[in-house]
């Protein structure tokens, strides 16, 4: 019986999850697939959730890891709620340009500023 990794560290702050990433590389389509349940598992049935992904620990995303994170930003606004990113790597960053999601992610340079940033 395998035993399934723990992806995520979440804090609660001042009604904000905060969810900290504990894999420097986020690739595999498994490890995605988990964090995505950690993740849902988190907000199922919250409404107005307030949700920061702090990516400071994070190298390396896949395509698959985006489409996570598109497809999490479609279910907290249909939920009302709030989804901002922070501590992205100057690397990341790019591939945010590229793919123009820096347009449609709220992101921020750090927690503090992210966190200051919920309404």
């Amino acid at each position: 019986m395998s035993e399934q990794q723990v992806h995520l560290t979440i804090i609660e702050t001042d009604g904000v999850s905060i969810v900290e990433f504990a894999d420097r590389k986020i690739l595999e389509e498994l490890s995605i697939r988990e964090i995505e349940d950690e993740i849902f598992a988190h907000i199922d049935g919250q409404s107005n959730v307030k949700l920061l992904l702090c990516f400071k620990n994070v190298e390396h995303l896949s395509s698959a890891a985006l489409g996570m994170l598109i497809n999490l930003n479609k279910v907290v606004s249909e939920q009302a709620g709030q989804l901002k990113l922070s501590d992205i790597s100057p690397q990341i960053y790019e591939v945010f340009k590229i793919t123009r999601l820096n347009k449609l992610f709220d992101i921020h340079d750090s927690t503090g500023q992210a966190l200051n940033s919920f309404v």
